[in-house]
C-alpha cells in the first residue's frame, strides 16, 4: 500500500511541477510519521497528502494551496481534514523538518565531481526508484543511498563503478556500498514489472 501512495505522490509532484526535493521530503516525513503512528488504510492517502503539503510549504517558493491537494484526492478528504493531519504530523515530528536527503547528496556530488548530465540523470532515477521500497532502504543513511546510486549508475553506463575522487568526496569505499548496490540493481531491473509506474513514466517523459 505504501508503494501505491508513493506512486501517487510522484504523480502529484509532477502535476504541480514540484521540486524533486519536495518529493524526497514528503516521503521522509511520511515514513517518520508511520514509524511512530499506526494508520488505517483508509487514512493513508490523507497522511501522504498532508506530508506533501508540509514539504511543499517548506521547500517551494510558491507551494500549491491546500485546496489543490484536496482536488487531486478526488475530494476524498476536506481541507479541514488535511490541515488537521498537517498539525498531527508536525507534532509527531516535533516540527523537525530539515534533513539532508539523498537528492541533496547527489546534487552535491554532481557539482564536486563535474558529473556528466547523463550520469546524474541515471543516478537520480535509481535513487528515486528506491523511495518506493521503504522496507528495503529505510535502514540506510541518505549519504550511503546516494553513493550507491552513483556507483550503480556508473556501472550501467559502462563507467568505472567507483573512483578515488568519489571515495574522497563521499568517504565511502566501494566495499561499503556493495550491499546497497545489489539491492538497487534488483530494484532497477524489476521496476518495469511493477504496477506502480509513475516514476518510470516521469523519467521517460524527461528523456
Amino acid at each position: 500500500m505504501r508503494s501505491i501512495l508513493i506512486d501517487w505522490l510522484v504523480e502529484v509532484s509532477e502535476e504541480y511541477k514540484l521540486d524533486t526535493e519536495t518529493l524526497y521530503l514528503s516521503v521522509f516525513y511520511l515514513d517518520r510519521f508511520l514509524s511512530q503512528m499506526a494508520v488505517v488504510r483508509s487514512k493513508l492517502q490523507l497522511v501522504g497528502t498532508a506530508a506533501m503539503y508540509i514539504a511543499a510549504k517548506y521547500e517551494e517558493i510558491y507551494p500549491p494551496e491546500v485546496g489543490e491537494f484536496v482536488f487531486l484526492t478526488d475530494d476524498s478528504y476536506t481541507k479541514a481534514q488535511v490541515l488537521r493531519m498537517e498539525q498531527v504530523i508536525l507534532k509527531i515530528l516535533s516540527f523537525d523538518l530539515c534533513t539532508p536527503t539523498a537528492y541533496v547528496f547527489i546534487n552535491t556530488y554532481a557539482v564536486l565531481c563535474d558529473m556528466p548530465e547523463k550520469l546524474k540523470y541515471m543516478t537520480l532515477y535509481i535513487s528515486e526508484l528506491s523511495l518506493m521500497e521503504g522496507e528495503t532502504y529505510l535502514q540506510y543513511l541518505p549519504s550511503l543511498m546516494s553513493s550507491a546510486s552513483v556507483a550503480l549508475a556508473r556501472h550501467i553506463l559502462g563507467m568505472e563503478m567507483w573512483t578515488p575522487r568519489l571515495e574522497e568526496i563521499t568517504t565511502y569505499k566501494l566495499e561499503d556500498l556493495k550491499t546497497v548496490v545489489l539491492h538497487l540493481c534488483h530494484t532497477h531491473k524489476t521496476a518495469k514489472e511493477l504496477n506502480t509506474q509513475a516514476m518510470r513514466e516521469k523519467y521517460n517523459r524527461d528523456t
